[in-house]
C-alpha cells in the first residue's frame, strides 16, 4: 500500500511539473503569435505598393505579356508545402500533409518542402524534390531565404519542368481557427485590372522590363506574405494544443489526488484496525 500511495504521489508531481511547462509554453506561443500578427500587418503596405505599380501597368491600356502570366498546359504541378520546424503544435503540420494527398494524385509531381517537417515528411515518403535542400523556418523568418527559393522556382518554372505552383500553407482566421488553404503562386493570375489603385506613377522603360523585375518582386512577397500567415497560424496552433494538454495534466492531477487520498483513508484505517486488532489480543490476553 505504501508503495502504491508513493507511486500516486510520483505522478502527481510529475503531471504537475508536466502541467506547469505546457502553460510556460501556451504563454510563449502566445507572445510569439501578436509578433507574427504584426509583423504581417507591417508587411502588407509594401505589398499593397508592389500591386500598386503592377495595377498601374495593368490600366496603362496595353495587354500585359509575360512567361510569369501566361497559361499553360498543366502536365506536372510543384507543391510547395509549407510547415513547421517544431512539433507540438497540434494538427498544425498533419493537414498540411492531408491536403497535399488529396489534390496530388501524380507522383511525378514536384514538391518543394519549406520547414523542417516538410523537408523529413518529402524524405520518408521519397517524393520527387525539386531540391534536395532543407530550409528552415524560425519564428523570424529571413527574407533573403525567401529571395534564393523564388529565384530556384521561376527559373524551374521557365523551363518548362512544371506548369503550375501551389503553395499548401495554414491561413490564419482566428486563435480557434487555422484552415489548410491552397494558393497558386504561379502562372500569376492577370487580374490587377480590377484593382482600386492610385494612378500616380510615370513609367521610363518599356512594361516587358518593368515586369522582368516586378513579378519576381511581386511572387517573392506573396510568398513571404503567406509565409507569416502560416507562422502565426503555427503560433496559434501550439497555443491552443498546450492549452488543451494544460487543460488535461489538471484532469489528470485531480483524479490522481482523489486516488491518493483514497489509498491514504485506506492505509490509515488498515493502521488503526492493526493497532485496535493488537489492542484487543493484548487485553484477551489478560
Amino acid at each position: 500500500m505504501a508503495s502504491s500511495i508513493r507511486d500516486i504521489k510520483a505522478r502527481v508531481s510529475a503531471t504537475k511539473k508536466t502541467a506547469q511547462i505546457t502553460k510556460a509554453m501556451n504563454m510563449v506561443s502566445a507572445s510569439k503569435l501578436k509578433a507574427a500578427q504584426n509583423a504581417t500587418l507591417s508587411f502588407r503596405p509594401y505589398m499593397d505598393k508592389v500591386e500598386d505599380i503592377i495595377a498601374n501597368l495593368a490600366s496603362s491600356g496595353e495587354k500585359l505579356n509575360h512567361p510569369l502570366l501566361e497559361v499553360r498546359e498543366v502536365k506536372k504541378t510543384c507543391y510547395l508545402l509549407i510547415t513547421s520546424d517544431r512539433g507540438l503544435a497540434g494538427p498544425f503540420n498533419s493537414n498540411i500533409f492531408k491536403t497535399y494527398l488529396r489534390l496530388s494524385k501524380d507522383e511525378n509531381n514536384v514538391v518543394i518542402p519549406v520547414g523542417n517537417k516538410a523537408y523529413f515528411y518529402a524524405k520518408s515518403r521519397k517524393l520527387n524534390v525539386l531540391d534536395d535542400e532543407l530550409i528552415s523556418l524560425p519564428d523570424d523568418v529571413p527574407f533573403d531565404s525567401i529571395l534564393l527559393l523564388i529565384s530556384k522556382v521561376v527559373k524551374a518554372y521557365l523551363k518548362g519542368e512544371f506548369q503550375e505552383v501551389i503553395v499548401v500553407y495554414n491561413h490564419f482566421v482566428n486563435t480557434l481557427k487555422i484552415e489548410p488553404s491552397t494558393f497558386r503562386i504561379l502562372p500569376i493570375e492577370n487580374d490587377f485590372e480590377k484593382g482600386d489603385f492610385n494612378k500616380n506613377y510615370e513609367f521610363d522603360e518599356e512594361i516587358e522590363a518593368i515586369l522582368d523585375t516586378i513579378l519576381p518582386l511581386y511572387l517573392e512577397n506573396v510568398l513571404y506574405g503567406l509565409i507569416l500567415d502560416s507562422k502565426a497560424s503555427e503560433h496559434a496552433s501550439r497555443m491552443t494544443a498546450m492549452s488543451s494538454a494544460t487543460d488535461n495534466a489538471n484532469e489528470v492531477i485531480s483524479k490522481l489526488e482523489i486516488q491518493y487520498n483514497r489509498a491514504r483513508q485506506q492505509a490509515i484505517t488498515l493502521e488503526l484496525t492493526d493497532i485496535i486488532g493488537g489492542s484487543n489480543a493484548i487485553n484477551g490476553g489478560n
